[in-house]
């Protein structure tokens, strides 16, 4: 009976869930009113709440455990919190990204509780921390005008945090990625990475002549050398592109761009020759079927998953992820497609990537060009650590360790997700700001023209 119910189930996940990634992209037609978009979205939440649902029945079926049901109920009322946060203190926000926060999440929830119940309760203890700490952080952007003239600052706390990780941090998988404090563990770079972006935006808002970016560059650079010393790759990588792109469009210099990847492969091929875990993922990469007893055994494995489970997937507690080391951090993705179907990653794969969109929207739109530059930033930051984390584990790239946003295990990486998110709605709301200074002047100059008629 239990198995009947995890198949049957699975089919339902996918539907519901191709049914919210389609509304994703339709509510962004122009042609629809806002009375229509809000229904629009008012219907996704209405599907992550019954994915939710679904799921957790599979999960309470198989374990038989009212502990899990109740954390449901909990988890229920997070997600109903962060709604009416967004919904009644910050009434322009976008619901889209909200919504989209919420999914990422309940998907988070629903893995890492079949992975590891334990994880998943820490994992909900962390979101709920984030939830509070970053209550204020649309209110802050939309309200502190200096943001702009700090660059120093953040260049300062973020290569000083990296140097004291790289002094004094803990190796973790051959890096040094972390250091506790007062007993909470923590991994800076995660942080740092939007420090960074708020860095090279106020250095490009205030100048973009040859010396500012010369200075920017070498600022940049050490964040970067840093981050490679420390062996932690995957996010140097991210600090690197991330760099790139925001002096692209903050110059419209192509030879910049050139110059940019002609060093980042000059760079990367003596990052092959210097650190021998370089070569052992390029090694896996390349051919893991003969080392799979080794280097190969993890991408194997993940390969493995993702097969096993097909278009639709094994169901619940009907696959082997465990099997997968490190399935419920660097190699989420692969669980998911075992257990919940190829179907299903795919929608989570567009649902990410229509979370990027809004990002670069937002980025096209706004007319203050530092928060343009940060809401790039910010969009590449978390776009290109999903193609990284993605390509990683099926085998598109050599894998990076990073952590798949919000849905991976990880309270350092979910809690500055989750401030990345609420700075976009910051920004989404100053965007509406303007739109609204704009209808009214418009409507103004049309009340004068009619006056002097």
């Amino acid at each position: 009976m239990v198995v009947i119910i995890s198949e049957l189930s699975k089919y339902l996940m996918i539907i519901l869930f191709a049914c919210y990634t389609y509304e994703s992209f339709s509510v962004l037609a122009r042609k629809k009113t806002s009375e229509v978009q809000k229904k629009i979205m008012n219907r996704q939440l209405f599907f992550i709440f019954l994915i939710h649902l679904n799921a957790n029945a599979v999960i309470f079926a198989n374990t038989q455990d009212l502990k899990l049901m109740f954390f449901y109920l909990m988890q229920v009322t997070l997600i109903i919190a962060i709604q009416l946060i967004y919904r009644i203190f910050y009434r322009k926000a976008s619901i889209l990204v909200t919504n989209h926060l919420c999914m990422l999440l309940v998907i988070s929830f629903i893995i890492l509780t079949r992975l590891n119940e334990a994880k998943a309760v820490r994992q909900f203890y962390i979101a709920v921390a984030a939830s509070v700490i970053t209550l204020l952080v649309p209110f802050l952007i939309r309200h502190i005008h200096f943001l702009h003239r700090l660059p120093y600052l953040y260049a300062v706390i973020g290569v000083g945090l990296l140097a004291l990780v790289a002094v004094m941090g803990q190796t973790s998988y051959g890096a040094k990625l972390t250091f506790t404090f007062f007993g909470v563990t923590l991994q800076p770079s995660e942080f740092i990475k939007i420090l960074f972006v708020f860095f090279v935006a106020s250095m490009f808002y205030h100048s973009t002549e040859f010396k500012q970016i010369v200075i920017t560059t070498v600022i940049a650079a050490i964040h970067v050398l840093i981050l490679v010393l420390s062996k932690d790759l995957g996010s140097a990588l991210i600090f690197f592109i991330t760099y790139l792109v925001m002096l692209y469009v903050a110059t419209r210099n192509v030879g910049y761009l050139l110059a940019g990847m002609t060093s980042g492969v000059l760079a990367s091929l003596v990052a092959y020759k210097l650190f021998s875990h370089v070569r052992v993922r390029v090694l896996a990469w390349k051919d893991p079927m003969s080392v799979i007893d080794n280097q190969g055994y993890q991408i194997c494995q993940s390969l493995f998953a993702i097969g096993t489970g097909g278009w639709f997937g094994m169901g619940l507690y009907q696959g082997l992820p465990n099997k997968i080391p490190v399935a419920d951090e660097d190699f989420v993705f692969s669980a998911i497609a075992e257990e919940m179907g190829g179907l299903f990653a795919i929608c989570l794969i567009l649902v990410c990537t229509s979370c990027y969109l809004m990002f670069l929207n937002i980025a096209m739109q706004i007319r203050e060009y530092f928060y343009k530059l940060i809401a790039l930033g910010l969009g590449t930051v978390y776009g290109f650590q999903v193609f990284l984390t993605i390509g990683g584990v099926i085998k598109f790239i050599p894998s990076t360790g990073v952590t798949l946003p919000i849905i991976s295990y990880g309270g350092s990486s979910l809690l500055s997700t989750f401030i990345l998110f609420a700075v976009i709605q910051g920004l989404y709301i100053l965007r509406e700001d303007e739109i609204r200074e704009e209808t009214g002047e418009t409507i103004r100059k049309k009340r004068k023209e009619k006056n002097k008629e």
